[in-house]
């Protein structure tokens, strides 16, 4: 179940999948794909996971678009997990194949840098109306992502959207991505009083953080 809600005027929905949806601007976004993580770590000699992570991600990625009939979409940086981060070429194919016809925004991560090689168009950050779309939250009314906020529910982890009247921080949308605590100092000192935790899952809904 989508759940929506406004910021700066902008009507915008929370998918279960942990993308937002604008419908006005036929916009997907989506923050923190981290493309690569178990090749990265397989690379670096760390902790070996099962390699599916981007045929996983890409599956969510696809259907969002299905379902939504997207005609922009909006990463919002750390789309690969490192700047050596490589795709294997049935993902590649995949990738470039819900490119094609779509305007595509990689937005700059800490991460890595925007995706060489794949198209699309390669910004720091992309003002849409009211709202800035940015990697870090910097201020003004934004969109942004990087802390990859999570909550829990019935002893039950699960990650989410923070949102205040200013700013909205999406989830990590890439599989084994990890989190931070919404109630974290980190985040505690960028949200304002009253904000809301949007839990992703089966069904999304909103608590106070």
């Amino acid at each position: 179940m989508n759940h929506p809600f406004t910021l700066a005027g902008a009507a915008l929905v929370a998918l279960p999948s942990g993308a937002l949806w604008w419908p006005d601007r036929g916009i997907l976004c989506v923050s923190d794909l981290h493309l690569g993580k178990s090749e990265r770590l397989a690379r670096r000699g760390g902790a070996l996971l099962p390699p599916y992570e981007a045929q996983d991600t890409l599956t969510r990625l696809d259907a969002d678009l299905e379902t939504t009939g997207a005609t922009r979409v909006i990463c919002l940086g750390d789309s690969f997990d490192d700047a050596e981060a490589v795709l294997g070429e049935s993902e590649r194919l995949w990738l470039l194949r819900l490119m094609a016809g779509r305007d595509w925004i990689w937005i700059l991560g800490n991460h890595d840098p925007a995706p060489m090689g794949l198209g699309g168009a390669h910004l720091a950050e992309l003002v849409i109306g009211p709202l800035t779309f940015r990697h870090i939250a910097a201020g003004g009314h934004e969109v942004s992502g990087h802390y990859h906020p999570k909550a829990r529910l019935g002893g039950t982890a699960r990650p989410c959207f923070l949102l205040d009247a200013r700013h909205l921080i999406l989830p990590a949308y890439g599989t084994y991505t990890g989190g931070l605590w919404c109630h974290d100092p980190a985040l505690a000192r960028l949200m304002a009083p009253g904000a809301l935790a949007i839990l992703t899952g089966k069904r999304t809904f909103a608590i106070p953080v």
